[in-house]
């Protein structure tokens, strides 16, 4: 299985991004897509899930700013990410996590900057 993330970029505190992850291989058809984000000098951490019937949830940190969707026939895993902050700022990876084998995969990281 791989992932390909995109969409990264700088913007400005206060605007949006939409970040899009494509995913090839073998895939269960029950899984969990998700993004992470690690700022430097922190630990990774998940800012959103989505599982393949659509249930999803949040960091509290990202409540009401970001959205997380999913195109099942794409393979496909979005991160709608508005009112952005400087402390949004973070390389941001997409995962899978397949259902029942609990094998997991990683995208390569996009890089996210918020100027203040």
């Amino acid at each position: 299985v791989q992932l390909q993330a995109s969409g990264g970029g700088l913007v400005q505190a206060g605007g949006s991004l939409r970040l899009s992850c494509v995913a090839s291989g073998r895939i269960s058809s029950m899984n969990v897509m998700g993004w992470y984000r690690q700022a430097p000098g922190k630990e990774r951490e998940r800012v959103a899930a989505i599982s393949s019937p659509g249930s999803t949830n949040y960091a509290d940190s990202v409540k009401g700013r970001f959205t997380i969707s999913r195109d099942n026939a794409k393979n496909t895993v979005y991160l709608q990410m508005t009112s952005l902050k400087p402390d949004d700022t973070a390389v941001y990876y997409c995962n899978i996590l397949l259902l029942p084998s609990r094998s997991q995969y990683w995208g390569q990281g996009t890089q996210v900057t918020v100027s203040s």
